[in-house]
């Protein structure tokens, strides 16, 4: 199956295509405006010498992370498969996380942490072998005390070494997006594709605005 997989959830932007599990093509942008995502696709297309309408799948990575970022994905998986029928599937980014330390050989327990903002952090706690890993902990919004008190857990993620002693950097990545979807079979509608977002929604209605009569 030959999958374009798109990783917007952080300020490391990635597209890449993965057949049977090897990466063919893979393009990234870096920074912390939105960046160019069709070129991203054109240019990962191209390194794997496929067209628009030879892609099989879309995975869709869903955060948490950059709010914008994400939705940017999954605007651009809704357009694509209007267009074309592309079957899509969401794929977690901290799950990507979790793989990622794995290939890094970043082995035992491990917290995958990602900023949530607001003082928080998104925080998910997995045990890594060498050829499996599995989540012991669920994601949860953490304070950073919270993360401080993982005694004996290595703590990867964006920016991770910015915010704890000991923390390694690591970015989640289109191609390893497209490698988990490879073992998926869960496809759904790309307008059913959500975020992964753990706050409640909260806004404030703008008042109506003021009409001040002619004089």
């Amino acid at each position: 199956m030959k999958i374009l997989a798109l990783e917007f959830s952080s300020n490391q932007r990635s597209a890449a295509v993965v057949e049977d599990g090897r990466v063919r093509g893979r393009a990234q942008d870096v920074g912390a405006r939105g960046g160019r995502p069709l070129f991203m696709v054109e240019s990962a297309l191209r390194e794997a010498g496929l067209e628009r309408e030879q892609v099989d799948c879309l995975a869709v990575a869903l955060g948490p992370g950059s709010y914008a970022g994400i939705r940017s994905a999954i605007a651009l998986a809704q357009g694509w498969q209007l267009a074309l029928g592309t079957k899509t599937v969401g794929v977690s980014s901290v799950e990507c996380l979790a793989a990622r330390a794995r290939a890094e050989r970043i082995l035992g327990r491990v917290g995958v942490v990602i900023d949530a903002q607001r003082g928080e952090f998104y925080l998910a706690v997995y045990e890594i072998g060498d050829k499996t890993f599995r989540e012991t902990e669920p994601l949860r919004l953490a304070a950073k005390s919270d993360v401080d008190r993982l005694d004996g857990s290595v703590i990867v993620g964006p920016d991770a070494a910015k915010w704890f002693a000991g923390g390694r950097e690591l970015f989640p990545d289109a191609a390893v997006i497209g490698q988990l979807a490879a073992t998926r079979r869960d496809f759904e509608s790309a307008a059913k594709l959500e975020p992964i977002y753990l706050r409640e929604t909260s806004f404030v209605k703008a008042t109506p605005p003021r009409i001040i009569p002619a004089a």
